[in-house]
């Protein structure tokens, strides 16, 4: 293959290309997984899940490249042979990865078992189902095969990896359809920041409701344990440590006396334990323990999230009117010491440049998601029309020059941006309540995610290479190597081009909000959560907007009373807290309860700070009313019948009953009933009785004067 270029440059940009991806992949494993404390048969294939996909980014534009066989070329090229051993390397372990390695190791992770042969057993046995499906319908497959090809000399592989693309392709082009327009929508939806905070509010009942859900499930579960761990005799005497270990894991009850002791009746909770305690109940009562505990840390981490979210942009929407921000409540990192801006400029950065920026390249970004989306309605049709090839080609037909191959790796990672935003954020109950959490991922949930990026990353590099034409991406290896493969068959050429138009049912069901028509429809067995981001909605953001000030303001006297009290104040327990009655009940600190194995969400979710608040509007936090646009701010201030304000209640209360009390009613109203008057012009000379009001010198009027501050000898005061 021709070259003008030193193949030394090529390969010194292709090696430090993939090893700034796996720093990259490194990062994000840091991200939702502690190092440490991850086994390595967790961390190594998901690094490979992750990295591999991500190496088809750079792998594609330097395939398109190379096949181009032109002396005038300044792109970066490899040799054939290079390049076909690392698509052979990334496509059979990705291959591997996706079908066999994970799933084992995903359902070992989750078994509830303790010795690793009786978790690997169990895994086997979850995994028994699935791949008797697969296997039939990979038979299937293998007879269409030999019924239209005729011999299975060279079509075994290709039916294999045929068979995979399609399924993957059916997957991506869903996810992928509804992530081009998810994300344009959220960046110029978060352009606003009124309406930003409005979403926030109207969030918070769903997420709060979920935590309590999550806590009250965890909470029999360990009162389950703690019953269980009372049994010393019988079958249970044969799991003692196996008891033990559940014990530990659910810190009770010493650390946390106040959750579930005293423990309810035996009556109730031995009605959930069998009489004969086995193996496999152990097994699955520790794995619902542990689904249990990561749904808490996954609800308890969001509503953190959430919660100082909705104090920074309180405090953006506030600084509208004076012009001054400071975020308070930030931790103490070296970003905010050195930061060079002021009060004035990071009202300017965070009210005007980032929304500025969002909705830019919210409009970018939506442009790429058009040129996409008519490229894959284009492609069966009218090839040469597809908008795609005008920004990725050069002349010729051909990627001859570094800049194409840069486009073409943008438009790659764009739609694999959008696949993987689609399936972190979609809600199906398919995916059984997994998600990621920041530092806390599960290790089942690390394994499913790592197995779907794994499996969507060859049909979308493949069908991203189909958009450029059959002259383009025919001669290049990833074609002879896969491709052929899959055209092997005439079904599986009109699977490949017919079924990206199907891209345009995700699409518009993403545009109309069709989602929540949908869930109203269908019920609640297809999504999972009703989220203000696929139904339109904004729910009760008046219910959250209270909630959430009622949860900051709790916690922030929760903090001044802990701090007071560590440092021996004379701030006591039984003393007022600042800024209320003494008469006032306490106030819940946090929205859940406190573990050892859970300090660090508990520090993200005090979103209040112990030190004294300089910034105004950053203390005049989420206050209850509607919206003024003038002021840019939120006040009229309203009360809820939320059974956790009683102490503000009562506090209420008694200064109403103290201010009626003290009330006088009026003279008018006290001669109600004694008769009706003569006037002194009737009575002519005679002298009418007097009652005591007169005699003590207050005159006609005094009595009104009274009701607005007056006097009996002075003026009326208002």
């Amino acid at each position: 293959m021709p070259q003008t270029g030193p193949p030394v440059t090529s390969e010194v940009f292709a090696v430090l290309a993939l090893a700034a991806i796996s720093i990259i992949v490194v990062l994000i494993l840091r991200h939702y997984l502690p190092l440490r404390t991850t086994p390595a048969y967790l961390l190594v294939p998901v690094f490979f899940a992750l990295a591999l996909p991500a190496s088809m980014v750079l792998l594609v534009p330097i395939d398109l490249a190379s096949a181009t066989k032109s002396p005038e070329t300044s792109a970066i090229i490899l040799p054939h042979r290079a390049i076909l051993v690392a698509w052979r390397i990334a496509y059979w372990l990705t291959f591997a990865l996706t079908w066999f390695i994970l799933p084992v190791l995903g359902e070992y992770s989750d078994s509830g078992y303790r010795e690793p042969r009786e978790k690997l057993e169990d895994s086997l046995r979850a995994n028994a189902q699935y791949y008797a499906i697969m296997f039939g319908l990979g038979i299937v497959g293998l007879f269409y095969v030999f019924l239209s090809y005729g011999h299975f000399s060279t079509s075994l592989k290709s039916t294999v990896m045929a068979l995979a693309y399609c399924w993957g392709l059916a997957l991506a082009i869903y996810l992928m359809g509804h992530g081009l327009v998810a994300i344009p929508k959220r960046l110029v939806r978060w352009a606003d920041v009124r309406g930003r905070l409005r979403r926030i509010y109207a969030r918070a009942p769903k997420v709060y409701d979920k935590l309590k859900d999550a806590e009250m499930a965890l909470e029999e579960l360990e009162a389950q344990v703690a019953e269980l761990s009372r049994r010393k005799g019988g079958s249970a005497s044969l799991f003692q440590d196996w008891i033990e270990e559940l014990v530990d894991l659910t810190n009770l009850p010493e650390s946390q006396p106040g959750r579930v002791a005293p423990v309810a009746p035996v009556s109730a909770s031995s009605s959930a334990l069998p009489n004969v305690i086995t193996a496999k109940f152990l097994a699955s009562l520790t794995q619902r323990l542990l689904h249990a505990r990561h749904s808490r840390t996954r609800y308890a981490a969001e509503w953190s999230r959430l919660l100082r979210s909705a104090v920074r942009t309180q405090a953006i929407v506030e600084s509208a009117a004076s012009k001054r921000l400071v975020f308070t409540n930030d931790p103490s990192t070296l970003w905010s010491r050195i930061s060079p801006l002021t009060p004035y400029t990071r009202h300017l950065l965070h009210f005007y440049l980032l929304p500025f920026l969002s909705l830019a390249l919210g409009a970018v970004l939506a442009l790429a998601s058009f040129v996409i989306v008519s490229s894959e309605l284009l492609k069966p049709f009218f090839p040469h029309a597809a908008p795609i090839r005008l920004t990725v080609l050069s002349s010729g037909n051909k990627i001859a020059l570094f800049p194409g191959q840069a486009i073409s790796s943008l438009c790659l990672s764009y739609m694999s941006l959008a696949t993987l935003y689609s399936l972190t954020e979609l809600p199906l109950t398919i995916w059984r309540g997994r998600a990621l959490v920041r530092r806390n991922t599960s290790h089942e949930s690390a394994f499913w995610y790592a197995s779907q990026i794994a499996r969507l990353g060859v049909p979308l590099t493949y069908n991203f290479a189909t958009l450029l034409g059959d002259e383009v991406y025919h001669r290049t290896v990833f074609y002879n190597f896969l491709g052929s493969g899959i055209n092997l068959t005439p079904l599986s050429s009109w699977f490949d081009w017919l079924f990206p138009v199907f891209i345009l049912f995700p699409v518009g069901m993403a545009l109309g909000g069709v989602y929540g028509r949908v869930r109203r429809v269908w019920g609640a067995w297809l999504y999972a959560d009703d989220d203000e981001e696929l139904n339109g909605g904004e729910g009760d953001w008046l219910g959250g907007r209270a909630l959430i000030e009622r949860e900051v303001q709790g916690t922030r006297r929760a903090d001044l009373f802990n701090n007071a009290y560590r440092d021996r104040s004379p701030l006591t327990p039984s003393s007022p807290i600042p800024g209320r009655s003494a008469t006032s009940s306490p106030r819940p600190t946090t929205p859940f309860a406190t573990s050892p194995n859970q300090s660090s969400y508990l520090s993200v979710s005090r979103v209040g700070s112990s030190r004294p608040q300089a910034n105004t509007s950053a203390r005049r936090t989420l206050t209850l009313g509607t919206f003024s646009r003038d002021r840019g701010r939120i006040d009229d201030p309203e009360d809820d019948d939320d059974p956790e304000r009683e102490g503000l209640l009562s506090e209420w209360t008694h200064r109403v009953k103290n201010t009626i009390d003290t009330l006088e009613p009026p003279r008018w109203l006290s001669e109600l009933g004694q008769g009706f008057r003569r006037p002194r012009w009737l009575a002519g000379g005679e002298t009418l009785p007097t009652n005591r009001s007169r005699s003590s010198g207050e005159g006609p009027g005094d009595s009104f004067r009274r009701w607005f501050g007056g006097s009996s000898g002075g003026n009326t005061r208002f």
